[in-house]
């Protein structure tokens, strides 16, 4: 029996790890081949994609005194999956399609990773009222969503990721596709919007980018639970490509891929300080937390209500991992220290 729960255990954390892999390691991915000559060529393609998709954003986060320094503070990171494409020329006014907030303990090699409903019902600071989150990257962009974010949870957001719809289709076609479980037929806009343009049946197959987006973006036949569910099981099998002997060669197609759909306040330079959560291997410690909630109609409109004690307990576990308080979001002293010596440098 003890054998058994260890070995879910490990499996479990295999699969955490699995995935924050899109998100976190694909942009320093060739940071681990570095030995090797295709892993040489991987940087400088890595880098030139990541400088092309450095977009800094002008803001003054009230939970956050001074600025961070990754290589040595803990931050917390947003993740911004947008609801656009090249049909809606990408647009300030898209919604966001996926929220995700990672936060990370830089001492003990930690990651939280918290997924935002797409419908919670929250107080938008663009606004001054409260709407589902979606649609505060519709009212405001980056800025606005990272504003909200900050204010539901209470935590300084120290940087975001954004990627659009084309990401995903182009990473997935620069693997050749990846094998999923489609749960049941469906006929889905492709990402030009083109109505009935993707057609799929039941059970196991290999999709292209296309058909995984339309996989990914259903709701007409279960709840938003369900999708993401699947959007979580169709993550994984773009990792198990990714990392798969076929996937190494393409690493160069999936580099190019996240680079050109990509914005992101994050340097190279700060992007490689994440190299030592990837270096840590089997020690990484990750755990994937949820906000609970409930359905809930005002005004004849669908909205997801989180569970107040659900938020205050994500609070204040995202308050703890990142080492700040309510009443000053400074990094500890001794981060702090460091960050102003490495700032000599």
């Amino acid at each position: 029996m003890s054998n058994t729960r260890q070995t879910y255990k490990v499996r479990k954390k295999r699969k955490n790890r699995r995935r924050i892999f899109l998100f976190l390691v694909v942009p320093i991915l060739v940071l681990v081949l570095g030995a090797t000559s295709y892993g040489a060529v991987l940087y400088f393609k890595a880098q030139s994609a990541m400088d092309s998709s450095y977009t800094p954003i002008e803001r003054e986060s009230k939970k956050r005194e001074q600025p961070v320094n990754p290589h040595v503070d803990n931050v917390s990171i947003l993740i911004i999956g947008v609801d656009d494409s090249d049909t809606r020329n990408y647009k300030s006014g898209s919604r966001s399609d996926a929220l995700m907030v990672a936060t990370l303990n830089e001492k003990k090699k930690s990651v939280k990773l918290l997924s935002i409903p797409r419908d919670s019902y929250v107080y938008i600071p663009e606004v001054g009222y409260e709407d589902k989150i979606t649609h505060a990257h519709a009212f405001g962009g980056v800025e606005a969503s990272i504003e909200t974010v900050e204010e539901m949870l209470d935590i300084p957001i120290d940087y975001y990721v954004k990627m659009n719809f084309n990401a995903f289709i182009d990473v997935v076609n620069a693997l050749d596709g990846i094998e999923v479980e489609v749960p049941y037929s469906l006929s889905e806009k492709d990402s030009k919007d083109r109505s009935h343009a993707i057609n799929l049946e039941p059970g196991l197959q290999v999709l292209d980018g296309e058909e995984a987006l339309a996989l990914a973006r259903t709701r007409k036949k279960d709840t938003d639970f369900e999708r993401g569910k699947r959007q979580q099981e169709i993550l994984k099998a773009i990792v198990n490509k990714a990392i798969s002997v076929k996937g190494f060669t393409k690493y160069g197609d999936v580099i190019k891929a996240v680079g050109d759909n990509m914005s992101t306040d994050l340097s190279f330079s700060e992007m490689k300080s994440f190299f030592d959560y990837a270096a840590a291997g089997s020690g990484l410690d990750i755990e994937t937390i949820n906000l609970t909630g409930e359905d809930s109609y005002i005004n004849g409109v669908y909205y997801y209500q989180l569970s107040e004690e659900s938020l205050d307990e994500i609070q204040q576990t995202l308050k703890t991992h990142l080492e700040v308080s309510s009443d000053t979001t400074n990094s500890t002293d001794s981060n702090q220290t460091e960050t102003d010596e490495n700032s000599d440098e």
